[in-house]
């Protein structure tokens, strides 16, 4: 099942979750401002990162700001129990299933959750039309 983790005032949880309707793809939905993340939950999506927390902090927040924090000298569980304390510090929305993790909008990206057979579908129709 794909995970869906929004906040309400982001425009890009916005578009994340009316592409995936628009293509019919399954997901749970989860509001992280309103259901915050727990530890156990955090460590999870840092494990499906490629470059750790750089991918996951919002580092234009306020509260990254406000906190002055310097992310490369935190300890992993440092860095939890912050994200854990402060949920607007994670960039949104995060789409993620066992395998894949995906933070932010961006529709080139996002099509990677989309069945392999629509993608090879959609490729043999483009190609169909560049020929």
């Amino acid at each position: 099942m794909l995970n869906l983790y929004v906040a309400q005032s982001s425009a890009s949880s916005r578009k994340a979750r009316a592409w995936l309707k628009s293509h019919n793809i399954d997901f749970k939905e989860r509001n992280i401002n309103s259901n915050p993340l727990n530890a156990d939950e955090v460590k999870q999506i840092l494990r499906l990162t490629e470059n750790g927390s750089e991918d996951i902090i919002s580092t234009r927040s306020n509260i990254y700001k406000k906190l002055n924090l310097d992310i490369d000298n935190l300890t992993v569980s440092q860095l939890v129990d912050l994200v854990v304390k402060y949920p607007d510090l994670i960039k949104r929305p995060i789409i993620f299933d066992d395998h894949r993790l995906e933070v932010g909008f961006n529709e080139e990206e996002i099509r990677r959750f989309l069945p392999r057979s629509v993608r090879e579908a959609e490729l043999r129709k483009l190609e169909s039309q560049i020929s």
